[in-house]
């Protein structure tokens, strides 16, 4: 007898009938980034075979250099959310200012937030990429444009985050807070079919996943916890963790929340603020964590705790099994100057 397949528009349709007032918004919004991640597989898998890789020529808002799968991966992006009807506005990691809809879309409930491609810099490496989503309802008025406060709120408001990992096969993670569940791509029926039923992040942390070339740039607190995963010192582990670390986040964050792990992007004595962006990187994938039973902190605070003051904030980011981030928090108040910190 077959195996039932559950589509990832299925499951979202059947965790809406347990809101007797939902009137299917989100589901038809969650089924536009569903296309979208369709298409940017497709075209991540003809990397090599068409002009997609290197760059453009352009800077973003990041001042980073635009390659020319990211400029395809937002166009896309913006361009089929824009239209849908159901987000008043969006904003991007690629784009300095917030882009509104078109007049009629100004009724949406929603706001969303991109990182479009992350990792793309490692695309011509065939190296495994992704894409993060966030969604917020909107907090200003119905019928008017979309505004900056309707984003710039605390993770804990999210009402659905989610990532695509572009590998040796796609999958879409995703969570609206009823816990956390993979979809892998089925290309040959076109559809996410259900693989990672509830998924929950296993309770040994065999892993830490870290850039050490920064390892003379952190404060001690953060070099005194590495210190003790790879089993150094008085504090070391019997049996050091293993090192893993790819430098595309959402592989480094898919493999931790499968097998158990911590994923550290500390600030440094000169950016105590980090590289991560807190709304399009830090508070979606924070939020998937918590649902599936970790945590994720900036060394001294709950990152869903945190409320944002711009568009393009960034912060510290350690997350992985709560023991671990709680012993990191230890170690940062222990050793480090709050100040430091968090700037």
């Amino acid at each position: 007898m077959a195996q039932e397949l559950i589509s990832i528009n299925r499951l979202i349709a059947m965790e809406g009938r347990r809101y007797p007032k939902a009137t299917g918004e989100f589901s038809a919004l969650m089924s536009e980034i569903v296309l979208t991640a369709k298409i940017i597989s497709r075209e991540v898998n003809k990397a090599g075979l068409i002009d997609i890789t290197g760059f453009t020529g352009d800077v973003n808002v990041q001042g980073e250099e635009v390659r020319k799968l990211d400029e395809y991966a937002n166009d896309l992006f913006l361009h089929i959310l824009k239209y849908s009807g159901h987000v008043c506005a969006m904003a991007s990691e690629e784009a300095e200012e917030l882009i509104q809809g078109p007049t009629y879309t100004n009724s949406g409930k929603y706001v969303v937030l991109l990182d479009p491609l992350d990792g793309s810099s490692n695309i011509d490496a065939n190296v495994s990429i992704g894409s993060i989503f966030a969604i917020y309802r909107r907090i200003s008025p119905s019928g008017e444009s979309g505004t900056l406060e309707d984003f710039l709120q605390p993770g804990r408001n999210l009402v659905a985050a989610g990532y695509v990992i572009y590998g040796s096969s796609t999958m879409m993670v995703y969570s609206s807070g009823q816990g956390v569940h993979g979809f892998t791509f089925d290309s040959s029926v076109g559809t996410f079919a259900l693989s990672h039923p509830n998924i929950k992040l296993p309770d040994k942390c065999g892993i830490y996943s870290v850039n050490e070339s920064y390892w003379t740039k952190w404060t001690d607190g953060v070099r005194k916890y590495v210190e003790r995963c790879k089993g150094i010192g008085e504090e070391g582990l019997e049996k050091p963790m293993s090192a893993r670390y790819i430098g595309s986040m959402v592989a480094d964050f898919h493999r931790n929340l499968l097998y158990g792990g911590i994923f550290l992007y500390p600030g440094t004595v000169g950016k105590p603020q980090g590289k991560l962006r807190l709304m399009y990187e830090a508070n979606p994938m924070a939020f998937i964590l918590e649902n599936a039973g970790g945590a994720a902190s900036n060394g001294l605070i709950d990152v869903l705790d945190i409320t944002p003051t711009e568009l393009h904030q960034r912060t510290p980011l350690f997350m992985g099994n709560k023991e671990e981030v709680a012993l990191i928090e230890n170690y940062i108040k222990q050793y480090d100057l709050q100040e430091e910190l968090v700037g």
